[in-house]
């Protein structure tokens, strides 16, 4: 990705935030995080990778990504608006599996620290005990 395309996609990630924020107020829409744009190298689209916190975290996303790419052609043009370039880019709206990953892999590795100091009997901990060969404090 080239240093143009880049900072179009960073300035495009903090614009369409506030955006979201700001103009769309549809109840079925969570709270969202937009995670990072990709812009196309010749910026004629650019993909936007949000999280989208429903009520639980398994809720599917599915909706609320309808929502906003339903939205698309708005937020483009409100975008457009404070965008210094001849081409806005077409938005398309993707949901984040990174993020959702990550939360998951951090539940499993809570899991396993559970169940091995149950196994071990000793006292349950929410923290994560150090290595055993890392430096103690003294």
């Amino acid at each position: 990705m080239s240093q143009r395309t880049q900072r179009l996609g960073d300035q495009i990630q903090r614009d369409i935030s506030g955006l979201i924020r700001q103009r769309l107020r549809d109840p079925r829409l969570g709270m969202v995080t937009v995670s990072a744009v990709k812009v196309s190298p010749d910026m004629g689209y650019a993909d936007i990778y949000v999280t989208i916190l429903g009520r639980t975290l398994e809720e599917a996303p599915d909706e609320g990504i309808a929502i906003l790419n339903a939205a698309a052609g708005v937020l483009r043009g409100e975008l457009g608006r404070g965008l210094r370039t001849r081409i806005v880019p077409h938005l398309r709206f993707h949901h984040d599996v990174v993020t959702s990953r990550g939360n998951r892999m951090a539940e499993l590795i809570t899991q396993a620290v559970r169940e091995d100091a149950e196994r071990a009997g000793e006292p349950q901990s929410d923290a994560v005990a150090p290595a055993p060969d890392a430096e103690q404090p003294r």
